[in-house]
């Protein structure tokens, strides 16, 4: 195989593994975020909240939800410009390297989103559920860095 030939496999699988890992990252953030969070389950079945911490909490999530969505749209949008920028040239072009900076940002943004909604629900809470919540918080953070 000559060398310029083996220097464009490269390339190519370069281009094609990122994308996939790219593809894939954004499958699995969508998994997780799908699902309810222990942190949910708390809140709304396990601290007795009264009626004006629902209430509050109500517009705290509503909130959260129009924002989430915004966010998540972008990382979908990012990804189909992901996909024309792979599908126009089949190499690590600037438009590639744009696409995978776009997702990354939204996906980035979207974690400073979650943790705003999540102090903001804090604030609802008493001392004692704060104590429950904090744990809980601590654990969802740290599941998969154990």
């Amino acid at each position: 195989m000559s060398v310029m030939r083996g220097m464009a496999l490269t390339l190519v699988l370069s281009l094609v593994l990122g994308a996939l890992g790219v593809w894939g990252g954004a499958a699995y953030v969508k998994r997780q975020m799908q699902r309810p969070t222990p942190l949910h389950e708390l809140v709304h079945e396990k601290l007795n909240l009264t009626a004006d911490q629902k209430a509050r909490l109500e517009g705290i999530e509503r909130d959260h939800e129009v924002k989430r969505r915004a966010l998540e749209a972008e990382m979908k949008a990012a990804n189909a410009e992901l996909a024309r920028a792979f599908q126009q040239q089949h190499a690590y072009t600037p438009e590639v390297q744009a696409a995978i900076d776009r997702f990354h940002h939204a996906m980035g943004e979207l974690q400073k989103e979650t943790m705003v909604h999540t102090l903001a629900m804090r604030s609802v809470l008493t001392p004692q559920q704060t104590a429950k919540f904090d744990e809980t918080v601590v654990q969802s953070l740290t599941q998969d860095a154990r």
